[in-house]
């Protein structure tokens, strides 16, 4: 588990939280209802910041359509080695009863010639290690070992489990995840290239029936997987995903494996691997499903963990922002996670809120309409290219209407607010979600 301070008093953290919302609203309020107190000069920045922020976001959509479009050719000429590496496959478990029989069960139906799998179980409290020792032996050359130890954490138990596998190649899955049967297949391609250290895996909702998992499947494969792809053109993915991260064993060992020291410790060790200067490639066909929050404040919790998590690891590198040596694209990396995860959410609501408020004050409702219009469209536009690369469910882009405006405000407003409590360093919990069995 991520160390943290000495936890604060519940009630006074309550209290530091609501002086942190009182103290946004009021700033927001002020800048609204008296603007003329700030002077032009700030009038005219602020005009000129919501101008390009409107441009950066024409920009980033079209930027990462066209470098997806490059990465998604250079795919078409990749080839299958012709000898497999053995492989490893690490799950890590912790109360995961509901789903881990049907996880272990997966990677049984995989269709590679040589892996094996280590399950280990970080001290549950339910029946996951009962369900896991029904599958350790021999299964048709497939050898299951099954461990037990006392409660650590996530990375700890990766570790453990990396301890005592065997494989050059090592597939790191949480224990919520489903591989399909070729992940494996498709995912060692991209090892053929020496100076590749890790693939990040495709990663999508399997439970999609209410609006909420509906809404999560697009956010995956538009605001997430689409990323990763244009990022994987300049081989810098800079986060490997939990459900399904692949690793050449070398460059896993040189980074001291690990750490607990986050709440992102897969965002930890992917930055730490391209700082050793490895590449980090993405692979569209190694997919493993996984169970997405099915209630709003479910969803909440996780991105409130994954944005101070992510927080927590750049406060832990931020070396590497500056660093001049090495491959150029790691601190381009670190820059983009600042953006996208600091300064996009908090300019996304203050000029949401900016345009509703000058829309009902001088009656602009045509340009309120047309903002969101806009922002709909281009949301509309990279889902269908995403959806058609993925060749996934057309009726997923429909949702970029809801995903625009309501959800994503409600993402922006969590990131912010985790960014605010990580920087007054307010305590905080792994948070682990309930399952509901649907792998």
């Amino acid at each position: 588990m991520a160390t943290v301070k000495k936890p604060l008093n519940p009630k006074i953290q309550l209290l530091i939280s609501i002086a942190i919302i009182l103290a946004v609203v009021v700033l927001t309020v002020f800048l609204f209802r008296y603007p003329q107190k700030l002077g032009p000069i700030f009038i005219s920045a602020l005009v000129v910041t919501l101008a390009s922020f409107l441009l950066l976001l024409v920009l980033r959509h079209f930027l990462l359509i066209w470098f997806s479009f490059l990465h998604q050719r250079e795919l078409a000429y990749d080839e299958h080695p012709d000898v497999y590496p053995f492989v490893s496959v690490i799950v890590p478990a912790f109360n995961e009863g509901e789903v881990i029989t049907a996880s272990l069960s997966s990677l049984l139906e995989l269709r590679y010639p040589y892996f094996e799998i280590i399950a280990v179980d970080d001290g549950s409290t339910d029946s996951t290690y009962e369900k896991m020792k029904e599958f350790e032996g021999n299964h048709y050359g497939v050898r299951v070992q099954v461990f037990r130890k006392e409660n650590s954490g996530k990375a700890d138990t990766l570790n453990y489990g990396i301890r005592r596998s065997k494989a050059p190649i090592v597939v790191c899955m949480d224990s919520d995840s489903r591989l399909t049967p070729e992940a494996l297949r498709y995912a060692v391609r991209q090892f053929q290239d020496p100076c590749v250290g890790a693939v990040a895996g495709n990663v999508k909702v399997i439970n999609r029936h209410n609006i909420w998992t509906k809404l999560q499947a697009l956010e995956y494969i538009e605001g997430l997987n689409i990323v990763r792809k244009a990022q994987a053109f300049f081989r810098s993915v800079n986060v490997i995903p939990g459900p399904i991260g692949i690793f050449r064993r070398t460059a896993i060992e040189g980074t001291g494996g690990y750490d607990s020291d986050t709440f992102a410790e897969d965002f930890d060790m992917t930055v730490k691997i391209l700082a050793d200067g490895w590449k980090i490639n993405y692979e569209p066909k190694a997919v493993a499903f996984t169970e997405a929050p099915e209630e709003l404040l479910d969803v909440i919790k996780q991105r409130y963990r994954w944005s101070r998590g992510i927080l927590q690891a750049l406060r832990k590198q931020k070396h590497l922002l500056t660093r001049t040596s090495g491959v150029v694209t790691t601190p381009l990396s670190l820059w983009y996670m600042i953006f996208e995860g600091l300064v996009w959410p908090a300019m996304n609501i203050f000029a949401n809120l900016f345009f509703v408020y000058v829309a009902l004050l001088y009656g602009m409702t045509k340009l309120l309409v047309l903002w969101w219009l806009l922002l709909t469209l281009l949301d509309l536009l990279i889902a269908v290219h995403a959806i058609l690369m993925e060749h996934e469910q057309m009726s997923l882009a429909l949702y970029s209407v809801f995903y625009r405006f309501f959800y994503i405000l409600i993402i922006d407003v969590t990131k912010v607010f985790a960014t605010l409590e990580e920087l007054v360093g307010l305590d905080m919990s792994w948070g682990k979600l309930a399952r509901k069995g649907r792998i």
